[in-house]
């Protein structure tokens, strides 16, 4: 694109396009292709953020093209009470990937929706309306996932809804809980979040939303053991589980679901993102107890595109694949892969504090300073800069407490070679913005 073609599509932008907080970034993407991105002007860029961390099996997946194809030209859009093949296929299909007694499900479009979803269900079915969420939560930013949303977009929006609860996120590497030989002393922390929850609460507490790695939140995973004492904490309160996720669930990690790990079940599933590989598709998965509460409660939820049959289709064959090519097992191989890369540029780069996450969700912790380990926002975002222009998309999580965190989430289909080519381009960046630091 030349330079006044490029001044010009710059110019309609401002005047038409209405900002939301987020800059726009100065690169124009023409075509997305597997784990690829081409730019105005045919330079390739790969892509570790998976689109919006959603491309779960790559840009244009030609199996999902089909999919597409096919039902936008016979079967896209009816009267939500109108229940097609595809609904039906997927809602199945995704059961028997569900843990017992996890099994009815419906479909929507979005994270914030789903959230909405689950929000309300617990609402009506516990006849409760107290929601906690972590610290450094991000659920959605409409009304209610952006009431149980504390890691951005609170400022100017309020009043939120009533009954919302802040639970401490489970952030090792910063955490204030520490024990005797330094290490995270969560079970003490989790206890001290458990003891301003009972304080703050009137008595009437539904449900805890939690991601089982918080993502936009910093990449926090927490310990081994941490999921199982929150299970039991809820249920000794009478309070529903509802686990998010968005980015972590179909496979990235390398469990179909995160959760999974600990063998906890949730009461309440969302899904999202992932499941329809960058279109929008997004599942609320319950029990056969708790749809029968709902109902006896009046639990009414409708959108437009509730139970569409085209991205219904499309969730049905992200699910096929994922089974068919055995996604979690591959997302166990490139993350350990590309987790074993980030752990060689930390001992490299002194601004690298923390590498952490899971399968294909990393996240690489930038600081200003070695021994304090204060936030290192703009070196992080220096980095960041540097490595689109070498050629690679990845995503700095810029928020207030979280420092500068880079996720790091390609596709499933992503290659070795690829791997190794992104941690390349990281080196360069990082050795290119200390280089000019010192």
């Amino acid at each position: 694109m030349s330079s006044q073609a490029t001044a010009a599509f710059w110019s309609k932008t401002d005047k038409y396009l209405m900002t939301t907080g987020v800059p726009f970034s100065p690169v124009v993407i023409t075509r997305a292709q597997g784990t690829r991105l081409y730019d105005a002007n045919n330079k390739q860029i790969l892509d570790f953020t998976s689109g919006q961390m959603s491309s779960l099996l790559g840009h244009s997946h030609p199996e999902i093209v089909e999919v597409v194809k096919k039902y936008v030209s016979e079967l896209d859009h009816l009267l939500k009470h109108m229940i097609t093949h595809p609904v039906v296929d997927l809602a199945e299909r995704l059961a028997r990937f569900l843990p017992s007694p996890l099994q009815k499900s419906f479909f929507l479009n979005t994270g914030s929706e789903t959230t909405e979803a689950a929000i309300k269900m617990a609402k009506c079915y516990t006849g409760k309306f107290e929601i906690v969420a972590f610290s450094a939560s991000y659920h959605g930013l409409t009304q209610g996932a952006g009431a149980a949303t504390f890691s951005a977009g609170r400022k100017n929006g309020g009043p939120t809804m009533p009954g919302q609860l802040a639970f401490p996120a489970p952030y090792a590497y910063r955490s204030p809980f520490k024990k005797s030989d330094g290490s995270y002393d969560w079970e003490t922390e989790l206890e001290f979040g458990w003891s301003m929850i009972d304080r703050q609460s009137v008595g009437s507490l539904a449900a805890f939303i939690m991601e089982p790695i918080l993502s936009t939140g910093g990449i926090l995973d927490p310990p081994p053991g941490y999921l199982t004492r929150m299970s039991e904490e809820c249920k000794r309160r009478g309070m529903l589980i509802i686990m998010d996720e968005a980015q972590t669930g179909v496979g990235r990690t390398g469990r179909m679901f995160a959760f999974e790990d600990e063998g906890v079940v949730p009461d309440i599933l969302a899904l999202s993102k992932t499941l329809g590989c960058g279109l929008p598709l997004a599942s609320v998965s319950t029990t056969a107890e708790i749809e029968r509460g709902c109902k006896e409660a009046g639990f009414l939820w409708l959108t437009t595109h509730l139970n569409d049959p085209l991205t219904a289709a499309v969730g049905n064959k992200v699910l096929e694949i994922v089974e068919r090519d055995n996604i979690c097992q591959k997302a166990l191989d490139r993350g350990a892969q590309l987790r074993a890369g980030l752990l060689k540029l930390q001992e490299k780069y002194w601004c690298i504090g923390d590498v952490r996450g899971r399968g294909l969700l990393q996240g690489i912790e930038i600081i200003s300073d070695a021994k304090t380990k204060a936030p290192g926002s703009d070196l992080g975002q220096a980095v960041s800069d540097k490595a689109m222009e070498l050629g690679l998309s990845c995503n700095v999580v810029n928020l207030p407490g979280m420092g500068g965190v880079f996720r790091l989430a390609p596709s499933v289909t992503v290659t070795q070679e690829e791997i190794e080519e992104g941690l390349r381009i990281l080196d360069d960046a990082f050795g290119f913005v200390l280089s000019q630091k010192s």
